[in-house]
């Protein structure tokens, strides 16, 4: 790759990843806002609410692999110039996401309290979760389709409009949360009930105006026969994606949901300093993700032309870009973790939990960058989803977390020891990805000849 090639690459990464990981970081800041307020009002508002949002995370795994697939081939048909093509996966993921949402939805409205004993023994918890949870399961029925919309946006090149979007609803939800939660004004102090309510305002919001966004752009607009009817060629192409892209996000997420239910059965104080530090990792993480998503688009575009030599430059480059977010996730650790140290009323315990929490959580995000934007973007872009499954099975559920549960239950070892031993699993899975890389599987066109409109 010549330095003119560099440039455009560079320039490409630019204008996708920086819109992309604004994005991002607006949409974590939405579900962060909750955390920041209650983290101010006391110690078992976070930890409830931390742990019930454990559902609405379950629930975006799914929708995060049917959405993820479907943008991969939507990707690669936009490359090509096919509209209509990239227009039946958008059709195609809103199905599968409208459907999703009813399910969470009614599971969550009517059994909110049992599910908040999956998490915790703590009656308080239980209360204060599952009153939170029979309002905010309310917005599951918008979260879907509004990341659907945002999907066809990033692969259309209008990622910009998903930054607009998620910027008014932070701002909308801040400002409800203060109110609500605080009870300022003429509003009633509501507590966790408050930000409940909040998330439901924002994700409508957020959902009206993506389908008002998408009414105006004909070449993005689903059609009728797009959105209902089933194309069994797109079925089969999209389940060659969604498989490996399924198990690799249940498996990753599902862990996520095993170390709350550990430290759920740790105490307060761990749960408390744990959801704090997921509050600071989930904001870091939004550099990563917006280069992951930049990476796919743009490999996702080239194979869709069949430049596969092009797209082999580019993903060398990448590689790069892993070492360097790596570095920069742990400067922002430092740099956050001071601020919600001194942000958050804890107890002096959960205190020094956070302390050390934060610290090792510095080596796990540079691992974190690593595996994501290699695993996670580069080689599903051409359809090799099953690597990422595979390592994440063997890193989270044959060696962290039977670790975990092994020094918990049965060994009752210090809170430390324990929580450490739960967040090796992305160190674990770094030395193994470059042998898969150099077998080249991701370097695929996954389009078929049709008719562009």
């Amino acid at each position: 790759m010549d330095g003119e090639e560099k440039k455009e690459f560079s320039l490409e990464l630019r204008r996708l990843a920086v819109p992309l990981a604004l994005q991002s970081f607006l949409g974590a800041l939405v579900g962060a806002s909750d955390a920041l307020m209650l983290g101010r009002l006391n110690q078992d508002a976070i930890a409830a609410v931390s742990l019930a949002n454990q559902v609405s995370f379950v629930m975006s795994l799914f929708d995060g692999a049917i959405i993820g697939s479907a943008g991969v081939l939507a990707a690669q048909y936009w490359g090509k110039g096919d509209r209509r093509g990239a227009r039946r996966f958008l059709g195609l993921g809103m199905r599968y996401a409208a459907g999703i949402s009813a399910v969470f939805f009614l599971l969550t409205f009517f059994f909110p309290e049992g599910i908040m004993r999956f998490f915790t023994a703590e009656p308080e918890l239980i209360r204060t979760g599952g009153e939170y949870l029979r309002i905010v399961c309310f917005s599951y029925l918008f979260t879907g389709i509004s990341q659907c919309f945002f999907m066809i946006m990033k692969v259309s090149g209008h990622a910009r409009m998903s930054v607009r979007i998620s910027a008014v609803t932070v701002a909308v939800d801040m400002a409800a949360d203060f109110f609500l939660i605080y009870g300022v004004g003429p509003f009633p102090a509501l507590g966790a009930r408050g930000s409940a309510i909040s998330t439901v305002v924002v994700e409508a919001l957020a959902l009206l105006w993506c389908a008002a966004w998408a009414l105006r752009r004909p070449e993005v607009r689903p059609r009728r026969e797009e959105l209902i009817h089933i194309f069994p060629e797109d079925e089969r192409d999209a389940w060659r994606v969604i498989p490996g892209m399924l198990a690799s996000s249940l498996s990753w997420g599902l862990s996520m949901t095993a170390q709350s239910f550990i430290l759920g059965h740790l105490g307060t104080d761990a749960t408390a300093a744990a959801s704090v530090v997921t509050v600071a990792k989930q904001l870091i993480r939004c550099l990563t993700q917006g280069l992951a998503n930049g990476a796919g688009i743009m490999l996702g575009r080239l194979l869709g032309q069949n430049q596969l030599e092009k797209a082999k430059e580019y993903g060398e480059r990448f590689w790069r870009v892993t070492f360097y977010c790596g570095l920069a996730n742990v400067a922002l650790m430092g740099a956050v973790g001071p601020l919600v140290y001194f942000f958050y009323v804890l107890e002096p315990q959960a205190k020094s939990y956070l302390v050390r929490m934060l610290a090792f959580n510095a080596v796990y995000m540079f691992a974190f960058s690593y595996n994501t934007i290699i695993t996670s973007a580069v080689f599903p872009a051409g359809g090799d989803s099953k690597y990422d499954a595979i390592s994440v099975f063997f890193a989270t559920w044959c060696f962290s977390i039977p670790l975990a549960l092994l020094g918990c239950f049965a060994l009752h070892l210090p809170v430390m020891a324990v929580y450490c031993v739960m967040c090796l699993d992305e160190i674990v899975k770094a030395p193994f990805i470059r042998r898969r890389y150099n077998r080249y599987l991701w370097l695929r066109n996954l389009t078929r000849e049709e008719t562009a409109e």
